[in-house]
């Protein structure tokens, strides 16, 4: 990447220079290590009910709660975007994740973890989209699959290594290593992005509608709070909370979406979804999303429970897959700024189906070394769809839409997350029982049985996932490259 490159412009602007190489630092230091304190606290979830003596059900909040505030606060993302500079954003969210870890580090109990998870949140739900809108701004568009290729193996990277790294603090250490670790980089990470970080965003500073704030936090909180309770007590699906979450979240969201496109100036743009390839890009990412957080979910418990593996072997059995990921992204930007998304993306959902098809298969005596093949060639998959997609689908948009973009898309990820955790949770839950009802097995029976019961559970659940994946092979033939800016031009087509 060169060392300075113009921001996207029209023929007629005058493209701002931005000394790239330390902006994009700044940011994938900070993403990294936002990203690997919230994943690698999932391998430490079976030690944290013990240690704090609470539920599943209640565990669950550790995830669920941070889910939660990104629903609330990223499709905000979008006016505070064009209210706050850059530098303002991303002080604010380090000092959010250094506030959060300092306080997860020091938790006495579970209410405080929990507290100190949602304060990271708010870093984190800062921070990502900021990290898309600022690349959308200093990459033209026919470098920014490169650009974004090397955000993804730097992003990845951490999901990749934090449970395998998460397992050797278990191991050896505690828990609390995991947050005593991140804080001194998150420290560094503030420091370097307060010396290298500049503004690139323009502030428009739009009139805040509150009312547009409260439907928004409605909506979208409703349906990830309703689908996240889905999994907890015996109730399920059936459940009054479930319901009226779910319920509540869709008048909500509804109404929001009614009032956005009535207002001269939205809090979310909606129309961004005017432009076809942002439209299907935004449905490709939601169902790879659903694929992805489903696979990441199920495949740690059942290497627990159903194989009996400690959650340092969990952790380096999955570590092979996200670093294949990772790697994959630069690859995947290049080809995508040379062939397009279409090469991509289809070929992609292909390999994804045909893996999670063979996933379907796990049993207690399935290798590890097929395992660790089956986990990445399915992110080898995923790395052809997720950048392309979501690329191409933000290259269609004009520049003063950048916010309103990356916002939708970072939302409905999280939307997405919850609904495919839950669908997973609730098909494991079923075939487990299913298992027990059919064999007649007694409940003083279940602990024996749990292997063969967690594996009907996960199979079915992995079948599910091959729905999603259906859903987004049938999109993906719809999907066309967007003409973008030469490196001598602006930008062309449906840019304008």
């Amino acid at each position: 990447m060169e060392q300075t490159l113009s921001a996207a412009a029209s023929p007629q602007e005058e493209a701002p220079q931005f000394k790239v190489v330390p902006i994009m630092a700044a940011l994938l230091i900070s993403g990294f290590i936002g990203m690997f304190s919230e994943t690698a606290l999932n391998i430490a979830i079976t030690e944290l009910m013990a240690l704090f003596n609470v539920e599943p059900a209640t565990i669950q909040w550790l995830t669920t709660g941070f889910l939660l505030v990104l629903a609330i606060l990223v499709p905000v993302s979008g006016l505070l975007l064009q209210w706050f500079t850059t530098r303002q954003l991303f002080i604010a969210s380090l000092s959010f994740s250094i506030v959060g870890t300092l306080l997860a580090a020091l938790a006495p109990g579970f209410e405080v973890l929990l507290i100190a998870r949602l304060i990271q949140a708010v870093g984190t739900g800062l921070l990502l989209p900021l990290m898309f809108n600022t690349v959308l701004v200093i990459i033209p568009p026919h470098r920014r699959g490169t650009a974004m290729g090397i955000m993804g193996l730097v992003i990845m990277f951490a999901p990749a290594v934090g449970p395998a790294i998460a397992g050797l603090f278990l191991e050896y250490s505690s828990w609390r290593t995991i947050f005593w670790t991140a804080l001194p980089l998150l420290v560094f990470a503030l420091i370097f992005g307060i010396v290298f970080m500049r503004n690139v965003s323009e502030l428009t500073r739009p009139r805040i509608d509150l009312l547009s704030i409260a439907l928004s936090s409605i909506g979208f909180g409703g349906i990830v709070y309703g689908f996240s309770s889905a999994g907890e007590g015996e109730h399920g699906w059936s459940s009054p909370k479930v319901i009226i979450g779910i319920a509540l979240g869709a008048v909500g969201l509804l109404l929001f979406i009614l009032r956005q496109l009535r207002m001269k100036q939205p809090m979310m743009n909606l129309r961004a979804f005017r432009y076809p390839m942002f439209t299907m890009g935004t449905l490709i990412i939601f169902v790879s999303m659903m694929i992805i957080l489903s696979t990441v979910m199920l495949l740690p418990i059942y290497l627990q429970t159903g194989m009996g593996l400690l959650p340092l072997a969990a952790g380096l059995l999955m570590l092979p897959g996200g670093l294949v990921n990772g790697l994959m992204s630069p690859i995947m930007g290049r080809l995508f700024d040379k062939y397009g998304p279409r090469w991509l993306v289809i070929p992609g959902l292909v390999l994804v189906i045909a893996i999670l098809w063979l996933m379907t298969g796990i049993e207690p005596t399935t290798s590890k070394g097929e395992i660790i093949v089956l986990h990445s060639l399915l992110f080898i998959g995923i790395s052809m769809i997720m950048m392309p997609a979501q690329t191409n689908g933000l290259n269609q948009l004009p520049r003063e839409l950048y916010p309103d973009g990356t916002a939708i898309m970072n939302t409905l990820q999280q939307v997405a997350g919850a609904i495919g955790t839950a669908l997973a949770i609730s098909v494991l839950s079923a075939g487990q029982k299913a298992y027990y009802a059919d064999n007649g097995i007694a409940p003083a029976d279940y602990l024996s049985k749990l292997p063969q019961a967690m594996t009907q559970g996960v199979q079915g659940a992995f079948l599910m996932t091959i729905a999603f994946a259906g859903l987004g092979l049938l999109l993906s033939f719809f999907i066309k490259r967007v003409k973008v800016s030469s490196p001598e031009g602006g930008p062309q087509g449906p840019m304008h």
